[in-house]
């Protein structure tokens, strides 16, 4: 059984919550982070000196960083077809879960702090405008990774890749702004609805 220290809106923590689903991993989740039991208390400094959610307790392996986690998991827990051992076949799927963690995520933040947080310190116009356009051509760099592909992120088939990417791609479609026509990025939307920890963690449970 692993212990999911985090609350259960944090994108990084669905990651690891859609991956224990993809693994078949028994969990238990307990709610820390905003609005919930604060991060900064002692115990939980003393798993991630950070203060950031999630972390998880496997035994009495204790781990933080999401990406970390997920790979953690699948190499622990998962199908080698998902995360696998041959060294250029796992630097594809590596390559783009530090894609989304560096360049994607980094494109979002001002947009996503604007329109979904209303964070009255995001909200100048002309920058707006500017992290719009950045995080549309970052987009713009996975639909044709996608045409590319013709399915996954890394390939024909899914992978570990996907989880965080298939977030990524669930914030782009819920922050309310006028989004440029991905048609790649929609169809690959719509193919991970067929996996039920997408649905249930990446799509906020909306088939």
């Amino acid at each position: 059984m692993i212990r999911i220290l985090g609350r259960a809106s944090s994108i990084n923590v669905r990651k690891v919550l859609w991956a224990c689903t993809e693994f078949n991993i028994e969990f238990e989740r307990e709610d820390w982070g905003s609005g919930f039991r604060p991060t900064g208390e002692p115990e939980f400094l003393a798993m991630n000196p950070n203060a950031m959610v999630p972390v998880i307790q496997d035994g009495d392996f204790v781990l933080w960083e999401s990406n970390t986690i997920i790979r953690y998991l699948a190499t622990r827990y998962g199908d080698p077809a998902l995360y696998p051992g041959q060294a250029r076949a796992r630097a594809r799927v590596d390559q783009w879960i530090d894609w989304q963690a560096t360049d994607l995520n980094g494109s979002w933040s001002y947009a996503f702090m604007s329109l979904v947080r209303q964070s009255p310190n995001h909200q100048d116009a002309q920058a707006l405008a500017a992290g719009c356009a950045n995080w549309a051509r970052h987009m713009s760099i996975l639909d044709q990774q996608l045409a590319a592909t013709g399915a996954y992120v890394a390939g024909d088939q899914f992978s570990l890749a996907d989880i965080p990417i298939g977030l990524s791609v669930n914030r782009w479609f819920e922050t309310p702004f006028e989004h440029p026509h991905l048609p790649a990025v929609r169809d690959y939307y719509e193919r991970l609805s067929s996996r039920v920890g997408f649905v249930e963690f990446g799509r906020n449970g909306m088939p």
